[in-house]
């Protein structure tokens, strides 16, 4: 991804969505009378419906899109992942799978390709974009024809009684946040109003709940954040974990995405916070422009969601060494050396699991309940103790 100043220029019709989108934004404070938090932005601006970046119907992953996510590095990551779903179904006793916003579908019609002929397995998908669900049903189409039969599709989670796995890649990263600055008088909070026919940044002193949260961070990680230091905290995606795991009977969540244990995400150094867009494989850190063009993600606070969800922490890793753990090498066994299809396998398992791409960066986490089991994609090097 490179990390641009500056931006491709807009077509008419992505200059037309814009003033759309910034007349929601405008509405919104105007209704408000004031300046919105900056989440209420980021949750316009991803999600407003028919407008917001994942509603829209843009062409957001792979290589025409903005970014591309694991499963369009390489087959061999859904293929790999199917074999950790596999394994906690059949300890489940039960064939239910839930993926929480697919995407294009890629994972997903890997997953079915894989899982179904193993036996029946029932696989839905959350999704509130009808342009991405049939984007994904299309994806399903082409790449496991035979399983389309087996999947459908959802817009809110299931009633309490849950028994299967829950499946979430690079989801919880773009759920919105709360930003906050810790100033010489304490700590502020950021809002995005509305002036000269843009959105623009204004600082506000924090609300009690958002100043307390602050100083919890502070008080867990053992030091004083300094004046100057910018961060986000996600509350909405603590109360997103928890509605997961208040309707799973028994079962497995399997969370994939960027982030890091608390103590390492609000580290001093990491003064400026995670916050970053995503346009036309650009990367910046203004979520302020390309308002409904442009993904917006922060890094995810692994520590938080594990304790909002309050199930069991049966596995917290890398994602090069859960891949690994579930036999990412194994296809490339017995592959000649120096072949054609021995440098493909080996150049997707490096961008797979290396640290310098996507092995260290994305971690994965596995809460439970009623599994007393070892997961396979943990069975290596456990970091639940960073947690």
């Amino acid at each position: 991804m490179r990390v641009l100043t500056e931006l491709p220029a807009l077509d008419a019709a992505e200059r037309e969505h814009l003033e759309r989108m910034h007349a929601l934004v405008r509405a919104e404070v105007e209704a408000r009378g004031e300046a919105i938090p900056f989440s209420r932005y980021m949750e316009i601006a991803l999600y407003a419906p028919r407008l917001g970046y994942y509603r829209a119907g843009w062409r957001t992953f792979g290589a025409r899109g903005d970014f591309v996510t694991a499963p369009e590095v390489s087959p061999l990551f859904g293929r790999t992942v199917a074999r950790q779903v596999e394994q906690a179904l059949s300890l489940i006793g039960e064939r239910e799978v839930i993926e929480i916003g697919a995407g294009a579908g890629t994972l997903a019609a890997r997953m079915v390709a894989e899982l179904v002929p193993r036996g029946g397995v029932r696989y839905r998908i959350l999704e509130l974009s009808g342009a991405m669900a049939a984007r994904q049903r299309e994806a399903i189409a082409a790449r496991a024809p035979d399983a389309l039969a087996s999947v459908s599709w959802i817009d809110a989670l299931p009633e309490p009684g849950f028994r299967g796995v829950v499946l979430a890649n690079e989801v919880v990263d773009a759920l919105p946040v709360e930003r906050f600055e810790v100033t010489a008088g304490g700590v502020s909070m950021h809002h995005v109003g509305f002036e000269a026919g843009r959105p623009i940044w204004e600082s506000r002193p924090a609300d009690p709940r958002l100043a307390e949260a602050v100083e919890s961070i502070q008080h867990e990680v053992g030091h004083v954040l300094p004046a100057g230091y910018v961060s986000e905290i996600g509350p909405a995606r603590c109360a997103w974990a928890a509605s997961i795991a208040e309707r799973v009977e028994r079962g497995l969540v399997l969370l994939m995405d960027y982030g890091y244990p608390r103590r390492e995400l609000y580290h001093p150094d990491r003064r400026a916070g995670t916050l970053q867009c995503h346009f036309r494989h650009r990367a910046h850190g203004n979520p302020l422009v390309r308002c409904g063009l442009q993904d917006i993600t922060a890094h995810v606070d692994f520590t938080a969601l594990a304790r909002a969800a309050g199930l069991d922490v049966a596995g917290f890793t890398t994602q090069g060494e859960f891949l690994l753990g579930c036999g990412l090498l194994d296809p490339a066994v017995g592959v000649a050396p120096g072949s054609p299809e021995f440098v493909r396998l080996t150049t997707e398992i490096k961008r797979l699991t290396l640290p310098g791409e996507m092995g260290e960066a994305i971690k994965v986490m596995a809460l439970t309940r009623g599994i007393e089991d070892p997961l396979i994609g943990f069975s290596g090097r456990d970091h639940r103790v960073r947690l």
